[in-house]
């Protein structure tokens, strides 16, 4: 059996979410062709844990001693979301140490990670984006140049953050610099992007040994302004699958996310969030390279519509 490391916690404020998801991830590996350990990552400590006791990892090749014998392990099976999971810094490092992963590669987590330059890099293969304006931390700020970009109401969010935190919907000038203050406390450069009215969906993807697998669509009515950490993760939210979409949207949608996929070479479970707005035209909000796996997330309710279990999916 391989020996997999599941691997969850991050420096993030998203650190909760990735061990809801790990455990599920390593709940629903096959026992008969894997065997598990979860493995704890974040700013304290690298440490391997199982009902026996906890174990430092030894960083210079993943490795950890249990009961004075060494154990190596054969795949990572990355499941942190934000640094250092989904910006491609573990997967550089397991690269240079020869452990094969789950994910896409350093460089393409990386891009992904990063909202602005991924859509903007996006935007030139045809897929509709919002306006958006990047700020850095040394930069100085010129709200009415901004909006004139943008519009209002606006959002602001950090580029590298996930799970809406640090996401705020700016309603009027004078909330922008509070907002965006906000924001960097998340990450270490802001966007600021138009809003676009419309329904907000989301799809997620995956690749098997037969090629791009398209999930079916969710579509995601917030009781709250956006979907934000609350709808996401306390039940503010009302998250419909399949989507209600006539037969053209629901395939324009999965061919878009099956193109994107496809255009930079994604590995592993990924989900695109999209906005359809008013004309009907479906406008790429993000990429989540390391998407939400807990049971409140949104992959597992698509692969149960689809009666797949999720056993197979983590392949």
């Amino acid at each position: 059996m391989k020996k997999v490391a599941v691997i969850e916690g991050g420096y993030s404020s998203e650190k909760s979410v990735s061990i809801k998801s790990a455990k599920t991830v390593f709940d629903n590996l096959d026992r008969t062709k894997f065997d598990p350990t979860r493995v704890l990552i974040d700013e304290n400590e690298w440490t391997a844990y199982d009902a026996d006791g906890r174990y430092t990892i030894d960083k210079n090749d993943f490795s950890f001693n249990k009961n004075d014998t060494k154990h190596n392990f054969e795949y990572a099976f990355i499941v942190i979301h934000g640094t250092p999971g989904e910006d491609g810094k573990l997967q550089g490092y397991f690269d240079m140490i020869g452990i094969p992963y789950n994910t896409s590669s350093a460089a393409i987590t990386s891009l992904t990670f990063q909202k602005f330059h991924c859509n903007q890099l996006l935007k030139n293969f045809g897929v509709n984006v919002a306006e958006a304006v990047l700020i850095k931390s040394d930069d100085e700020i010129n709200e009415e140049e901004i909006l004139n970009k943008v519009g209002l109401p606006c959002f602001v969010k950090p580029t590298d953050g996930g799970s809406s935190f640090g996401v705020t919907k700016v309603k009027a000038e004078e909330e922008l610099n509070n907002a965006i203050k906000s924001a960097f406390k998340h990450g270490s450069e802001v966007i600021v992007e138009a809003n676009i009215e419309g329904r907000e969906v989301t799809n997620g993807v995956y690749r098997d040994n037969k090629g791009i697998k398209v999930l079916p669509i969710t579509e995601i009515i917030s009781e709250n302004e956006f979907f934000d950490y609350e709808a996401k993760y306390k039940g503010q939210s009302n998250e419909v699958t399949p989507a209600n979409l006539d037969n053209k949207m629901t395939s324009k949608i999965k061919g878009l996310t099956h193109h994107i996929y496809n255009i930079l070479g994604m590995k592993g479970i990924v989900r695109m969030d999209y906005i359809i707005n008013k004309d009907g035209i479906p406008f790429l909000i993000e990429i989540n390279s390391v998407p939400g796996m807990s049971k409140e997330s949104i992959v597992p309710q698509m692969a149960k519509f689809c009666n797949f279990d999720l056993q197979s999916i983590f392949q």
